[in-house]
């Protein structure tokens, strides 16, 4: 059995708190212990909560808040967006739990690995898909396309477990990709740049931006690739200065 450095869950908004109590259930029958929530719509600590949880409370009790997404997945380096678009903007990087978790367990040991779900609603807007270097869509009936909350964290942690039991010979990734928020400072940096030069549309500046953001994340840039191409927008600036 390989040693499984077990992702953080991230829920988006989510406004259930029966769904939040299954999750911290679920995290423990596979190991996990890092719950994130995003500006929860409910009380996580509640009773609702912590009867869904049943032993699990004490995920509940160390579960972490954040105002925004951007906050929740700073110092994670890996991270995979959870959604059932099927549009070209996305198509191209879909991942079946499988395959997430198969390259999951294969990163490198540092690696800290982040999976995002979003609201039981209507999901991840694109903004939030943007920040996520793959995405995993759990295939189902066109008959009814969308799956709880709880159970898609169930069957994305499953896999992952799985993937750890009977790969005990995958050798572990050398490759390290840079915590979130190094990259997303980078890719300002980048944006600005690039809107000095006048190669994106002021108008609309993040529709190129979103291109380069699907290049880079399926990349999984490292520190070091951050900071290089840092100094090429560096240079780019003061060769355009304002």
């Amino acid at each position: 059995m390989n040693t499984l450095n077990h992702p953080t869950v991230i829920l988006v908004e989510p406004q259930g708190p029966l769904n939040i109590g299954s999750v911290c259930r679920t995290m423990q029958n596979f190991g996990c212990e890092d719950l994130r929530l995003v500006n929860p719509e409910v009380d996580h600590l509640g009773e609702a909560a912590r009867l869904m949880a049943v032993k699990a409370g004490h995920i509940l009790d160390k579960t972490r808040v954040f105002p925004d997404l951007n906050n929740a997945v700073a110092d994670l380096n890996l991270l995979f967006g959870t959604t059932r678009r099927f549009g070209k903007r996305y198509r191209e990087t879909f991942m079946t739990p499988d395959q997430a978790a198969d390259r999951i367990v294969s990163a490198h040991s540092d690696c800290r690995c982040g999976l995002i779900f979003g609201r039981e609603d209507k999901g991840l807007s694109n903004e939030e898909l943007d920040r996520c270097h793959h995405f995993i869509s759990i295939p189902t009936s066109n008959e009814l396309a969308s799956l709880n909350l709880a159970q898609a964290v169930n069957i994305c942690l499953y896999e992952i477990h799985c993937s750890s039991l009977t790969e005990p010979d995958m050798p572990t990734a050398e490759w390290l990709p840079a915590p979130a928020e190094e990259l997303e400072i980078m890719l300002q940096h980048m944006r600005s740049s690039l809107l000095d030069m006048g190669f994106l549309d002021e108008q609309n500046p993040d529709h190129i931006l979103h291109a380069f953001r699907r290049i880079f994340g399926r990349t999984e840039l490292n520190s070091r690739e951050v900071r290089i191409l840092h100094g090429l927008w560096t240079s780019l600036a003061n060769l355009n200065p304002k």
